[in-house]
C-alpha cells in the first residue's frame, strides 16, 4: 500500500471528520497531516483488522483528541458553518426552511453529551457501520447501539425544543 495513494483516497474524509471536530480549517489541515505521518510511520504495524478508512478515522480521532489535550479544548462542537445542500430543485422558500431546520439540527447536536455527540458524527455523518464506529471510539458494537438509540432519542428532544420539524430529525 503506497503513502500516497492513500492520502489520495482517504484524505477528503478524514480532513472531513477533523474540521467537524476543531471547526477551523487550518488547524483541521495539520492535524489530517499529522493523521497521515502517523499512519506512515505505524502501516507496518497495521493488521487490516479493519478497513484502512476506519483505521485512518481511528488514528484522526486520536491525533484530534491529542490536540484537544494539548490545547484543553471544552468546545467539542460549534456547527455555524453552513453545510452544502442539494437544493437546486427547491424554491427560494423551501431552501430557506431547508437550512433553518439544518442549523436547528446542528444547534441542537452541540447541546448533546460528547459521546452523543461522537456516535452521531460517524454514523450519521461519516456514515460508519457499526462495527467501524466501535473501532473507531474502542466501544464494543454494543455500545454503539445502545449510544446511537439513546442520542438519536436525546437529538429528537432537543430538536424539538428549539421548534423543529418530527422529519428532519429522522
Amino acid at each position: 500500500m503506497e503513502m500516497e495513494q492513500l492520502y489520495k483516497e482517504h484524505s477528503d474524509r478524514v480532513y472531513s471528520y477533523i474540521y467537524l471536530l476543531v471547526r477551523h480549517r487550518e488547524c483541521a489541515e495539520d492535524l489530517t497531516q499529522e493523521t497521515f505521518y502517523k499512519a506512515y510511520k505505524g502501516l507496518n504495524a497495521f493488521n487490516k483488522q479493519a478497513s484502512t478508512a476506519t483505521w485512518l478515522l481511528k488514528i484522526a480521532r486520536n491525533v484530534t483528541y491529542d490536540y484537544f489535550r494539548r490545547k484543553r479544548v471544552i468546545q467539542f462542537f460549534s456547527f455555524e458553518k453552513e453545510h452544502d445542500l442539494e437544493t437546486n430543485a427547491l424554491s427560494p422558500e423551501s431552501r430557506l426552511e431547508q437550512k433553518e431546520q439544518l442549523s436547528l439540527m446542528y444547534d441542537s447536536l452541540s447541546k448533546l453529551k460528547k459521546d452523543y455527540q461522537e456516535v452521531l458524527l460517524l454514523r450519521k455523518v461519516q456514515e460508519c457501520s457499526i462495527q467501524e464506529t466501535a473501532y473507531i471510539l474502542g466501544w464494543t458494537e454494543a455500545k454503539v447501539k445502545m449510544k446511537m438509540t439513546r442520542a438519536l432519542q436525546a437529538l429528537k428532544k432537543e430538536f424539538h425544543q428549539k421548534g423543529g420539524l418530527a422529519n428532519e430529525t429522522t
